[in-house]
């Protein structure tokens, strides 16, 4: 079986499928790492092989997350061969991922969020991360956002595509409304339809990519003190509406999340959002029981 005809093959699976580009490349790219790894063919990978892989990427010190990630690329090639009718065994066998902590996503706090955007100074750099504190917007889905996408009337931007290939409408705050505005008036005239262009260099006026984008915040994060990455400002984003008592099926559509139980981990609950939730149960609780002796103080 060629190996170029093949990847190139599940390839056009993967577009029909419907999985976004930067997936697709993601895949593509684990999946010729492996078979560059390998001197076995397509036919012949048995579950030892894989799991000889598993024990290079543990000695390259690669996270158990990561390994998984290249795990699920070659188990979904061979089911893809088997889907083509190709008589191949899935070298990936029930029990081969490896164990991940799942530790509570980090939010900032309050107090962080003004010392991380003192020192952004940049209008474009300000609209980028307001869109992922405000709107929930993901690095891709900010790296991708069109200038037709964004409804100023009122004030949503449509998000098309995301992860998993759903559209989605997000709402504009007015502060991320007022920063997304101040960029615009100082943008790069061009015809390049995507928002946020680079601005230095050889690239500019070309789209800014994700890793551009997380490159910056890396920047202001070393600058500020504050220890943020991209994904953390939609982390802040759900915990925050969740302290103000936004109901949690709504932080999961803005999020853009299929299962609830993930939008749950985002959202951490606030001393402050604890104690007021346990005060108006228990006042509820003595209204209904009046009348009922429950201690006596004599």
């Amino acid at each position: 079986m060629n190996l170029t005809e093949s990847i190139l093959s599940y390839r056009r699976y993967l577009k029909r499928k419907n999985y976004s580009p930067h997936t697709i490349k993601n895949y593509l790219h684990r999946l010729q790492r492996f078979f560059s790894w390998t001197s076995v063919s397509i036919e012949l990978m048995r579950p030892e092989n894989v799991k000889l892989y598993i024990d290079f990427l543990l000695e390259r010190q690669l996270s158990p997350q990561t390994i998984n990630g290249h795990v699920v690329v070659i188990r979904t090639f061979y089911n893809y061969l088997k889907d083509e009718g190709i008589a191949v065994d899935n070298p990936v066998i029930k029990g081969m991922s490896l164990r991940v902590a799942r530790p509570l996503p980090r939010h900032l706090r309050d107090a962080e969020v003004p010392v991380f955007f003192d020192v952004v100074k940049r209008r474009r750099d300000v609209a980028i991360f307001m869109l992922m504190l405000r709107c929930g917007l993901r690095v891709e889905e900010v790296a991708d956002l069109t200038l037709g996408a964004i409804d100023y009337q009122h004030n949503r931007i449509l998000v098309k595509s995301g992860k998993g290939a759903k559209d989605r409408v997000v709402y504009i705050s007015p502060d991320a409304s007022d920063a997304l505005a101040a960029y615009l008036r100082t943008r790069l005239i061009t015809g390049e339809q995507k928002v946020f262009l680079v601005e230095k260099g050889i690239h500019k006026g070309e789209p800014i990519s994700v890793r551009g984008i997380q490159k910056r915040i890396e920047y202001y994060s070393k600058r500020s003190g504050v220890s943020v990455s991209c994904h953390q400002l939609r982390h802040t984003m759900a915990t925050q509406l969740m302290n103000a008592d936004a109901d949690l099926v709504t932080i999961q559509y803005l999020l853009g999340h299929t299962r609830i139980k993930t939008t749950m981990r985002y959202c951490h609950l606030s001393n402050m959002k604890a104690q007021r939730d346990y005060y108006k149960a228990v006042a509820r609780v003595i209204e209904k029981s009046k009348g009922t002796v429950i201690w006596n103080a004599g």
